[in-house]
């Protein structure tokens, strides 16, 4: 009952009409919700970086990558002994190689991959992000290009584009790449960093291009856990043979960036979470003023018999439901602005021409607000003001009674 007079007296004082301490109490709490709400936006944004590179970017390419030291013919027993291996989803042949895309007098770097479209699926998320019509057919010649690579030659479904490999044909006017003539069939929007640079065409017309006959350039694997990826690499060489192959997963490509989301993640968590200590610890001030203003109080409940443990136990108490107001409104705030954030961008970007994004592994600004950082943010954002509380308490405690109700 001491406790609960007590809590409730500090609070009626702390935000009472015309009170100085209802508006350092106000600050106090909105700082911490600012904080809070700071947080979570950034951690959040972090998150989608992270989803983004999971999902999208590593959906679109291979997990684990056998190239023939020299190009091999695919055989059914070989892609049924890598299917077997443990973590392995899928596994399909594919064709390889560095090449320029030209149109009139446009050119870019492309990377022509050879696929079969109704097995590609299986290592790939390619068929994702295509118009379900859009389909390549052995013999037409038919190419997929990324949405940027296709912005780049400024060309459109139905359009011809020429792939041009680097190796040279010898004719009797002197030596020219090799180059062959390709239709537009489809736009691959994925909206990531692999559509600066992605041609897709079917194997058969990759092996004619890149003079193969029935073989080709390796293998693509997907695993079930991308982080066994140097594991499996290892099964599989050793069933193919190390002098034949040898394996590239999606660490050596991408396995930097992952490290350095994961600890720029951690390192934002870090720093902000300083920004809500420093927040935080304004609510001493807060309470030492209560302490101050309302000595008399605490000094009458010490005298109706209030013991030590009730008096701090007021003020912890008073201090964490201050707390506790400014980190859910943090919470719900950050929630919001993260939940508005994607749109925002979008807007900002189309209606001011801003290609912010442009320089990162997706084209569009990802968030993904997750509960379990919402309920660390929250945990230590209290931990914070609980702390915060325990100095403003032991200066309550050390009010002597008499000393304070002679001056009354």
């Amino acid at each position: 009952m001491a406790i609960a007079v007590a809590l409730s007296v500090g609070s009626r004082y702390a935000f009472s009409r015309g009170s100085s301490i209802s508006f350092i109490s106000f600050v106090a709490v909105a700082g911490l919700a600012l904080s809070v709400a700071v947080l979570v936006i950034v951690v959040s944004v972090v998150n989608g970086f992270e989803r983004e590179l999971k999902e999208r970017v590593l959906g679109m390419l291979p997990h684990l990558t056998l190239y023939g030291r020299e190009p091999v013919v695919a055989t059914v027993s070989e892609l049924e002994a890598l299917q077997q291996l443990p973590g392995v989803t899928g596994v399909v042949p594919f064709v390889q190689g560095a090449g320029l895309a030209a149109v009139a007098d446009k050119v870019s770097g492309v990377l022509i991959t050879g696929i079969e479209p109704e097995r590609y699926a299986a290592v790939s998320d390619l068929h994702q992000y295509l118009d379900p019509q859009v389909d390549l057919v052995a013999g037409e010649f038919g190419v997929l290009l990324g949405a940027g690579l296709a912005d780049e030659l400024r060309v459109t479904p139905g359009d011809r584009v020429t792939l041009v490999l680097p190796n040279a044909t010898v004719t009797p006017a002197g030596l020219f790449p090799r180059q062959k003539r390709f239709t537009l069939k489809g736009i691959v929007r994925s909206q990531s960093e692999v559509d600066g640079r992605a041609a897709y065409i079917h194997q058969r017309d990759a092996q004619r291009l890149f003079r193969l006959g029935s073989r080709v350039h390796g293998y693509q694997v997907r695993l079930a856990d991308l982080f066994q990826a140097n594991q499996v690499a290892q099964l599989a060489l050793e069933h193919s043979g190390r002098d034949r192959m040898f394996a590239r997963s999606w660490m050596r490509t991408h396995g930097n960036l992952f490290r350095a989301i994961g600890i720029q993640k951690t390192t934002m968590f870090v720093l902000l979470s300083f920004l809500v200590g420093v927040a935080a610890f304004n609510l001493v001030s807060t309470l030492v003023m209560v302490v101050d203003q309302r000595s008399s109080d605490v000094a009458i409940l010490r005298t109706l018999g209030s013991d030590t443990t009730t008096v701090v136990s007021a003020f912890v108490l008073l201090g964490t439901a201050l707390g506790t107001t400014g980190i859910v409104a943090g919470l719900a705030i950050g929630f919001i602005i993260s939940t508005l954030l994607p749109g925002l961008y979008a807007w900002a970007s189309s209606s001011f021409d801003l290609d912010l994004m442009s320089q990162y592994l997706v084209s569009y600004l990802p968030v993904e607000v997750r509960l379990e950082d919402l309920l660390g943010i929250a945990l230590t954002a209290l931990l914070l003001c609980i702390a915060s509380t325990l100095y403003p308490a032991w200066r309550a405690a050390r009010l002597q009674p008499a000393e304070v109700l002679a001056h009354e």
